[in-house]
């Protein structure tokens, strides 16, 4: 990049906060213990992307469960994820003062994440960082998840901001691969990931594992 950003596209988890780990066991829990789906806890991470409902279908298929039954599952798994990381919410390293200063030097922000806003509300008013962003889009908004554009471009689009001038922050391959999708330009948080899993992706601008990072400073 040349020119600095104007704005700023988080995605939540595993980018915000370090809660991988606590999705990971819900889904295990809601799979196997109450859909007897016998998957192993690395073939659960493995699903771990886009939407709950889409998790559901590329394991059960798409005819398996009613709608109203895959929401009542995407909202259990969310409430027994709740449960266990309540004690353990918080931003990850740096980004409390990197929040601060991209809003003092008036670079707009938002979310652009699969979860639905159950969880992002969860996040955003648990750790009163709402009104850093300016726009919101959850799974509820987009018709297609990661890594599909869709998620990052409305974001871009509501914030009125070019896709090349924006700057997404990820954890995640297919989160990457969104943002590449969508010409956008792309920093990893390793929490869940290490760089060879990037392999694939010419959008990666830096790797951080959290905000302190001294690179993040270029993009002020």
């Amino acid at each position: 990049m040349t020119a600095k950003p104007k704005a700023f596209l988080f995605d939540l988890n595993g980018t915000m906060i370090d809660d991988m780990e606590f999705h990971a066991k819900a889904w295990f829990s809601i799979l196997n213990d109450d859909l007897n789906a016998g998957l192993s806890y690395a073939d659960v991470k493995r699903e771990m992307y886009g939407k709950n409902r889409e998790l559901l279908h590329r394991i059960f298929g798409n005819e398996r469960f009613t709608p109203e039954y895959e929401d009542e599952l995407s909202l259990e798994k969310e409430r027994r994820y709740q449960k266990e990381y309540t004690s353990s919410l918080c931003l990850i390293d740096g980004l409390t003062e990197f929040l601060a200063k991209a809003k003092a030097q008036k670079i707009k922000m938002a979310i652009g994440s699969a979860a639905i806003p159950f969880n992002i509300n969860f996040v955003l008013d648990g750790l009163n960082i709402r009104h850093y962003m300016e726009a919101i889009v959850s799974a509820d908004d987009v018709e297609i998840s990661k890594p599909d554009p869709e998620t990052f471009v409305k974001g871009a689009e509501i914030l009125g901001v070019k896709p090349a001038e924006c700057v997404v922050f990820e954890d995640a391959p297919k989160g990457v691969e969104a943002a590449q999708n969508a010409n956008m330009p792309c920093v990893v948080l390793t929490t869940m990931h290490q760089k060879e899993d990037f392999s694939a992706y010419k959008n990666i601008i830096a790797f951080v594992k959290d905000y302190n990072d001294p690179i993040l400073q270029t993009l002020f």
